[in-house]
Protein backbone atom coordinates (compact mmCIF):
# COMPACT_ATOMS: atom_id res chain seq x y z
CA UNK A 1 0.00 0.00 0.00
CA UNK A 2 1.77 2.94 1.44
CA UNK A 3 -1.16 4.66 1.54
CA UNK A 4 -3.21 6.50 4.59
CA UNK A 5 -6.64 6.66 5.40
CA UNK A 6 -7.26 10.47 4.15
CA UNK A 7 -10.49 10.77 7.13
CA UNK A 8 -8.53 8.90 9.95
CA UNK A 9 -5.11 9.36 9.37
CA UNK A 10 -3.65 11.68 6.96
CA UNK A 11 -5.98 14.79 7.55
CA UNK A 12 -5.30 14.67 11.49
CA UNK A 13 -1.46 14.34 11.04
CA UNK A 14 -1.74 16.55 8.20
CA UNK A 15 -3.04 18.94 10.31
CA UNK A 16 -0.70 18.48 13.55
CA UNK A 17 2.25 19.10 11.14
CA UNK A 18 1.32 22.50 9.32
CA UNK A 19 0.46 23.48 13.22
CA UNK A 20 4.17 22.62 14.10
CA UNK A 21 5.18 24.40 10.88
CA UNK A 22 5.38 21.81 8.34
CA UNK A 23 3.39 20.84 4.98
CA UNK A 24 1.52 17.65 4.22
CA UNK A 25 0.71 16.66 0.65
CA UNK A 26 0.15 13.71 -1.48
CA UNK A 27 2.45 14.65 -3.96
CA UNK A 28 0.17 17.52 -5.91
CA UNK A 29 -1.57 18.86 -3.49
CA UNK A 30 -2.19 19.86 0.23
CA UNK A 31 -3.55 17.02 2.10
CA UNK A 32 -6.00 19.39 4.08
CA UNK A 33 -7.37 20.53 0.66
CA UNK A 34 -8.49 17.39 -0.34
CA UNK A 35 -12.02 17.05 0.03
CA UNK A 36 -13.19 13.12 0.99
CA UNK A 37 -14.93 11.41 -1.59
CA UNK A 38 -15.42 8.37 0.33
CA UNK A 39 -14.97 7.32 4.05
CA UNK A 40 -12.09 4.77 3.71
CA UNK A 41 -10.72 6.95 1.07
CA UNK A 42 -6.63 6.43 1.24
CA UNK A 43 -4.09 8.78 -0.43
CA UNK A 44 -0.16 9.07 -0.86
CA UNK A 45 1.60 11.00 1.95
CA UNK A 46 4.74 13.10 2.16
CA UNK A 47 5.10 15.16 5.15
CA UNK A 48 8.02 17.24 6.60
CA UNK A 49 9.68 20.72 6.46
CA UNK A 50 7.45 22.87 3.92
CA UNK A 51 11.04 23.30 1.00
CA UNK A 52 11.59 19.73 1.23
CA UNK A 53 7.69 19.23 0.57
CA UNK A 54 7.22 21.20 -2.24
CA UNK A 55 10.44 19.96 -3.48
CA UNK A 56 8.98 16.86 -4.02
CA UNK A 57 5.60 18.29 -5.56
CA UNK A 58 7.95 20.40 -7.99
CA UNK A 59 9.60 16.81 -9.24
CA UNK A 60 6.55 14.92 -9.12
CA UNK A 61 4.62 17.29 -11.75
CA UNK A 62 8.26 17.45 -13.91
CA UNK A 63 7.65 13.64 -13.61
CA UNK A 64 4.50 13.82 -14.90
CA UNK A 65 4.21 16.03 -17.83
CA UNK A 66 4.17 14.80 -20.66
CA UNK A 67 7.47 14.47 -22.85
Amino acid sequence: GGKLRLVYEAGPLSFLIEQAGGYASDGTQAILDIVPEQLHQRVPMFIGNRNLVEHAEALIRQHDQPA
